[in-house]
């Protein structure tokens, strides 16, 4: 089974016949090539083109992250499975009004029902969380209906978020940290940095598995599609932010596995430390690799497999298979 590679301590990456070798001043270690997926760099790392085509031919995506987590960019390998055909559907989707609205209301509701599962997950925990799922479930019902343009199903789901929000506090109540108003850029609190950087791994594993499929990321529909590198790995992780990353999020702070010392303020921000960030994609990785019941499958399948099977899932509605729903987590 592939897995993800993540660099933290700061060295050399470079290839040792059919194997990847990392060597920082600790340790050399040697990873199989057909065993990686795709790596994710935080150290700084010295590598050369010659590796860059060993990842091309191999198929491997490498996500760069800045000294503050923050992800800054990826080594996409020319693509090997995008079709033509494929991209003009993405494109004709796109510049039909009706198509993209239908697919970009799709994705909101989508992220909007999986908000809605999170916040029962912990009402039946017993938690106060029912004015929040009240509203959201409103904003899910019969806002998104009324919506005739991307704009406004962005503000109808930038308002649900921030509803959202605010219930962290009620969840995560007793630890130390309470969030006030969402944050980015920088993250001015330990909630916002975990928010943030939970978002972008799921950014990055959606673009990686968008990499397996016929799909071109640079057309979304949700998210416009402009000079920006990538839009559909965005689209397609709003659904899945709230199970993955929210859901990892409530863990690691609930359980006391991340605390304060875990965070350093830098430039009026706030951002997790290397030891806080190993403890995150440890969580994160064990989310991915856990197995739920698939109901249309009637198998079970990990959270990485969703992600393709949902790009599967557009791939066929593009081209009129099969109408796109988003995928809604049952538990």
């Amino acid at each position: 089974m592939q897995k993800t590679l993540y660099l933290f301590a700061s060295g050399r990456l470079r290839r040792k016949e059919n194997t990847v070798c990392v060597e920082t001043e600790e340790q050399v270690k040697y990873f199989p090539v057909e065993n990686i997926r795709d790596i994710y760099v935080f150290g700084e790392v010295d590598l050369n083109k010659k590796l860059l085509e060993f990842f091309h031919q191999h198929e491997i995506i490498l996500h760069f992250f800045d000294y503050h987590g923050y992800y800054i960019g990826s080594f996409y390998p020319r693509e090997h499975y995008n079709s033509g055909y494929m991209i003009l559907k993405q494109a004709e989707h796109y510049l039909d009004p009706e198509k993209r609205l239908f697919l970009a209301r799709q994705f909101v509701a989508g992220s909007l029902a999986n908000i809605i599962q999170v916040l029962r997950y912990y009402a039946n925990r017993g938690k106060e969380v029912a004015p929040y799922l009240e509203t959201i479930d409103e904003f899910n019902r019969s806002g998104l209906g009324s919506c005739r343009t991307i704009e406004e199903l962005m503000a109808i789901e930038g308002n649900a978020r921030n509803y959202y929000y605010e219930s962290f506090n009620v969840i995560l109540e007793g630890c130390p940290f309470v969030i006030d108003g969402r944050s980015k850029r920088p993250p001015t609190d330990p909630l916002n940095a975990l928010i943030s950087f939970g978002n972008s791994l799921v950014y990055t594993k959606m673009l990686t598995e968008i990499y397996k499929t016929h799909l071109d990321p640079r057309i979304g529909f949700l998210h416009a599609t402009n000079f920006r590198r990538f839009t559909l790995n965005l689209d397609m992780a709003e659904i899945f932010k709230p199970i993955l990353a929210d859901r990892v999020l409530f863990s690691l702070v609930g359980k006391r596995m991340i605390g304060p010392s875990d965070f350093e303020r830098y430039g009026g921000g706030v951002f997790l430390k290397e030891k806080g960030r190993r403890t995150y994609v440890e969580e994160f990785e064990a989310k991915l690799q856990s197995t739920f019941y698939h109901r249309r499958l009637k198998r079970n399948v990990s959270y990485q497999t969703c992600l393709r099977l949902e790009l599967y899932k557009l791939e066929k509605h593009l081209i009129g298979e099969e109408v796109y729903t988003p995928f809604v987590s049952r538990w």
